[in-house]
């Protein structure tokens, strides 16, 4: 078999995890990824019938049973992935009954994935409705996006709308706009199914005092759109109070017409 640490998904989430620390997104233990992935790409390196554990997922997770992903680890610092991935990440199947996740690979300290894994893996079951191409789970805890969302109302058409007025960039690369959460306990069921819910419209979803969820068809677009939300959200926190000039709704409908999207309703005023 193949090294699996030449693998591109072992290699592509050492170099994300590694560039999310470089930005500051991801201090500590902080931020976690889980990307679903593809079995026969897997065989190549990983025998797939050998499980070295089993780790309960702590809710049900049948509807992803058979599935696999490889996902950051709890208490486990994104500065460390690329340096030690096999302790730092694990890739883990969905046991059929939907209660535990077996382990084929990685944790080898005897760690488990993020305490975030419900969270992770309910927004992968409702992403995957919404989008058969969906992979990847995201999240973060980008500097400015938290600046501006302490500063703004927790109305998800109004952030998204301060957003888009900010950045012509923003409508074309989230026309779906931005869910928002209230402040609430992290690592827990009840946060996962609100983002979940949030998920059925939005890709990306900010949690209110924490940081922000960002989902894609692979890294790159989960990356990104996270990407996209902080460097508006920096222009915002720059400018706020003395913007003279924003994006106005007329413009910004006339970016969304070009690129032929379908925008979020509610969030411009069009009379």
């Amino acid at each position: 078999m193949k090294n699996i640490l030449n693998a591109p998904f072992v290699v592509e989430m050492c170099e994300t995890t590694a560039n999310m620390y470089r930005l500051g997104w991801d201090e500590r233990n902080g931020g976690n990824i889980s990307c679903l992935l593809d079995q026969s790409e897997l065989e190549q390196y990983l025998n797939v019938n050998d499980v070295i554990r089993t780790i309960p997922t702590g809710f049900d997770a049948a509807e992803l049973a058979g599935k696999i992903f490889i996902v950051t680890g709890t208490g486990k610092y994104f500065k460390n992935v690329q340096k030690d991935p096999e302790t730092n990440l694990g890739i883990v199947r969905i046991s059929k009954d939907g209660k535990n996740a077996e382990l084929l690979w990685g944790f080898k300290d005897g760690g488990k994935f993020t305490s975030e894994f419900p969270a992770h893996m309910m927004s992968h079951i409702v992403r995957l409705k919404q989008d058969p191409e969906h992979r990847v789970v995201a999240h973060s805890h980008p500097t400015y996006t938290i600046a501006m969302n302490t500063v703004c109302s927790t109305d998800e058409k109004d952030f998204t709308h301060k957003l888009w007025q900010s950045n012509t960039e923003c409508v074309i690369v989230f026309p779906d706009g931005v869910g928002v959460l209230p402040c609430m306990v992290c690592g827990t069921e009840e946060i996962g199914i609100a983002t979940a819910k949030k998920m059925e419209k939005h890709r990306l979803v900010v949690w209110t005092n924490h940081g922000i969820y960002g989902t894609g068809k692979n890294l790159d677009e989960a990356f990104g759109l996270i990407e996209t939300v902080e460097k508006t959200a920096q222009i915002y926190m720059l400018a706020l109070g003395r913007a003279v000039n924003v994006i106005p709704d007329q413009i910004i409908k006339g970016l969304a017409d070009l690129w032929n999207l379908t925008v979020m309703e509610g969030v411009l005023d069009l009379e």
